[in-house]
């Protein structure tokens, strides 16, 4: 059996402020769409599925981020994931240019959680927080081929 992973789906608070922080950081909109109905309920395992949504892409065409905010049911606000906590962690994207990743990031409010690090003088690399909460670490090759 043949798999691929297509996507990361995360529901957002404000989808037009998500769509922007990730389009600033270099990401492309895709499609953009309204669902609702009885094949949402069904896929989603949710009645009253009614939700706006966008699909972004990574420049190299593969890595894509599908972004949703729930018009019905209402949206359930919970704390930020933590980086040690169970479940959905993160989304982690490498970078040209961490500074420059990080001014984009920062004129969204965004910086990151303690500062950044280096690893192995290999990486370069910082978890931020992002939009609705999202944990995204952005990460910069320093020994490039």
């Amino acid at each position: 059996m043949a798999i691929k992973l297509e996507n990361v789906a995360i529901a957002v608070r404000d989808l037009e402020a998500t769509i922007a922080f990730f389009t600033d950081l270099g990401l492309t909109v895709i499609g953009r769409d309204t669902v609702s109905g009885e094949w949402t309920d069904t896929a989603v395992g949710l009645d009253g599925n009614h939700a706006k949504i966008a699909m972004l892409e990574t420049p190299d065409g593969n890595g894509r981020l599908e972004l949703f905010e729930y018009i019905t049911p209402d949206a359930i606000e919970t704390e930020p994931t933590r980086p040690n906590e169970i479940g959905m962690h993160r989304v982690a994207f490498s970078v040209d240019d961490l500074d420059e990743a990080l001014e984009i990031a920062a004129r969204h409010g965004c910086r990151p959680l303690r500062g950044v690090a280096t690893y192995e003088d290999v990486y370069k690399l910082t978890y931020l927080r992002g939009p609705s909460g999202i944990l995204v670490m952005l990460a910069e090759e320093l020994k490039k081929n």
